[in-house]
């Protein structure tokens, strides 16, 4: 394995090599960023949900960022993580993604949060399913449905 060094580009100090969340990043002693290599952002998403609640875009509200990147020293790309106002910021050249002191924790939180609405989406179709299965009515679509065949609910 080749050493690199790459210095903070928030600010300039040499980060160096460490552990967070099991995942070997290059952090800034100084200011508590941390470089994550392009595929390591998937690998500490996994550590709260798997591949199919990891599926989907990442990247909303894209813009330019005040950053360079630490391996190319091209102009970053800022964005809202998932949606979520949290801003990252990742190389255009799809080096890896910088992310501010707490913002790893912050990642896990947005996974979280995607992983538990997933479940209740779940639940909730297959309470639906269920209830249609046993004859159910009086959804909606059941209520709208009679409406127009002249046989609403009373």
């Amino acid at each position: 394995m080749t050493t690199r060094n790459l210095d903070c580009p928030r600010d300039g100090a040499a980060l160096e090599m460490g552990k967070e969340h099991d995942i070997e990043i290059d952090r800034c002693s100084k200011c508590g960023g941390a470089w994550y290599d392009d595929e390591e952002l998937a690998v500490l998403e996994s550590t709260v949900g798997d591949e199919d609640e990891r599926r989907g875009m990442i990247d909303f509200a894209k813009r330019e960022s005040d950053l360079k990147c630490p391996v190319c020293a091209k102009a970053m790309r800022a964005f809202n993580y998932r949606a979520h106002n949290l801003e990252l910021d990742a190389c255009t050249e799809e080096h890896g993604f910088w992310l501010d002191g707490g913002e790893s924790k912050r990642v896990q939180e947005v996974m979280g949060e995607r992983v538990e609405g997933l479940k209740r989406g779940v639940s909730a179709q297959g309470a639906w399913d269920k209830a249609k299965g046993q004859g159910g009515k009086g959804g909606v679509m059941d209520n709208l449905r009679g409406l127009f065949r002249g046989g609403g609910r009373r």
